[in-house]
């Protein structure tokens, strides 16, 4: 009997450890350059918090594949309907992860939210700056939407609308999403992890991963390490020295767009020829290859040279800070304060070495001329440099940003990055404001041919920015899951399109 008994306790002690041993097998853990200071889904375009909710908690619309087009997700399909409406059929039987039904009722109130004048839903500000979003509900899974003024794209545009319960609150974030997603947001401990699990009622297909663990570390070696040693199983970001395992390590042209942002509103960077001065201020070629990745292009234009309108025939500013010298010593001739301190920010662990980035940056400023000084911030404060509205007594700003845009259309970027209006612009122009509002409401070879002309206008007329770089980007994948990053590797990691061999 005892070795009867002994055999049972030790089949079951064998199940229970096999149980557990492949539900660690399907779990994964993710190890993230810095940690998120909101979970909103309306906040999902921000990089650092679309890696964990897009997707996973929170569905779109429509959804947008690279290699495919833009496909079906909650919507099956789409009907243009004249006069800026287009019609949207849901998919029926789909349900929130608390178990309500989803309905044209939440498309709706998910419209509304991300233009709330009580919140800064980034997805609103930076993808439907410029023109009014209404709605009408012709039953549970119809819905028509309707921009003002039209917008051609409007499905696309709608797969970067993260879609919420109704009863999500109109003037203030959640801290437990609630989506359609195929995962549940379980657990965030600040400054430790967050957790997620799967939804076992997604309406879609079952994914091969049971759950997430999301962990936070600033070191770029740090993070390729534990994967190294099986302690993570995806570094979604890791810099270019650290990128050193053929068999785990990928490096892609992501859709990253890196850039100081200037503030036209302030002495002496509202004079033309002091932002002259800045771009031939910086030796960009001697980034590539060293501090950044073969391959890293160099950047005339807020978007990839993959977006319609992108205009290929611009240069970039030539390194020569004689002539940089030159033209502030013009400048001050004239009046300008040019030896007023001016504040260079930059954003930690933004992307791999960006720290010696801005600090190579800075050193060539200096030695053209100009009074600045390094500071750099974490996301949070960060965001109070770079989004509006902008402290009265800031003095002269450059902020550093890292735009994402893989939607190949510069209207995902040219309102709220250059429009008078714009929640990121630092530039106010009736001129610039037209050419957008005209570029964004052509089709075909006239929107390209508009667009085209808007970066040209931006780049040489205005001299808005200094414009960088088009990344590259470097990920470390455990050789034990069946995943390959993409160029929206750095904005959106789908938990679902993990496989394991």
């Amino acid at each position: 009997m005892q070795k009867m008994f002994t055999l049972v306790l030790g089949s079951v002690f064998a199940a229970v450890t096999m149980s557990s041993a492949m539900a660690a097998d399907s779990a994964v853990t993710i190890v993230l350059s810095e940690e998120l200071d909101i979970v909103d889904p309306c906040e999902a375009s921000r990089s650092n918090v679309g890696r964990v909710v897009l997707q996973n908690i929170a569905e779109t619309i429509t959804e947008l594949n690279p290699a495919e087009g833009l496909k079906p997700r909650l919507a099956d399909s789409w009907e243009d309907k004249g006069n800026g409406t287009w019609q949207f059929k849901l998919h029926p039987g789909v349900k929130f992860s608390d178990g309500t039904d989803f309905t044209a009722e939440d498309v709706a109130h998910s419209l509304k939210r991300i233009k709330s004048e009580a919140l800064t839903c980034e997805i609103g500000a930076k993808f439907f700056g410029g023109m009014d979003i209404s709605s009408t509900i012709v039953d549970d899974l119809t819905i028509d939407i309707t921009a003002d003024p039209a917008q051609p794209i409007l499905p696309l545009l709608l797969s970067t609308v993260t879609i919420m319960p109704a009863e999500s609150p109109m003037d203030s974030y959640v801290d437990t999403p609630i989506g359609t997603g195929p995962y549940i947001f379980d657990e965030y401990a600040r400054g430790q992890h967050i957790k997620l699990s799967a939804n076992g009622d997604y309406w879609g297909d079952k994914p091969a991963v049971d759950a997430a663990t999301y962990v936070f570390r600033s070191d770029s070696a740090v993070r390729a390490a534990m994967v190294a040693a099986g302690e993570a199983d995806i570094a979604p970001n890791i810099a270019l020295q650290d990128a050193v395992d053929k068999g785990m390590d990928y490096s892609y042209p992501n859709s990253e767009t890196v850039y100081l942002r200037l503030d036209h509103n302030t002495a002496p960077l509202n004079d033309i020829r002091v932002r002259k001065a800045l771009n031939h201020a910086v030796d960009r070629e001697a980034f590539v290859g060293t501090i950044l990745a073969d391959g890293t292009l160099l950047a005339t234009g807020m978007t990839p040279p993959s977006t319609i309108g992108y205009n290929h025939s611009l240069k970039p500013y030539t390194y020569d800070p004689e002539q940089a010298k030159a033209l502030l010593g013009e400048a001050e001739a004239d009046g300008v304060p040019v030896d007023t301190e001016i504040t260079l920010i930059g954003r930690t662990n933004n992307f791999g070495n960006v720290l010696e980035t801005m600090e190579a940056l800075l050193a060539m400023f200096q030695d053209a001329g100009f009074n600045m000084n390094l500071k750099m911030v974490e996301v949070a404060e960060w965001l109070e440099h770079y989004s509006k509205p902008f402290a009265e007594d800031r003095g002269p700003e450059i902020v550093e940003a890292q735009h994402d845009n893989a939607n190949g259309d510069p209207v995902f970027s040219m309102f709220f990055k250059y429009a008078s209006e714009g929640l990121q612009a630092g530039v106010q122009d009736t001129t610039l404001d037209d050419m957008i509002a005209a570029s964004t409401a052509l089709t075909g070879d006239d929107r390209k041919a508009s667009w085209e002309e808007t970066f040209k206008y931006i780049h040489e007329d205005l001299v808005a920015d200094v414009m960088l770089f088009h990344m590259v980007g470097f990920s470390r994948v455990n050789s034990r899951l069946d995943f390959t990053p993409s160029i929206r590797t750095n904005s959106e990691l789908q938990l679902s399109q993990i496989g394991f061999k």
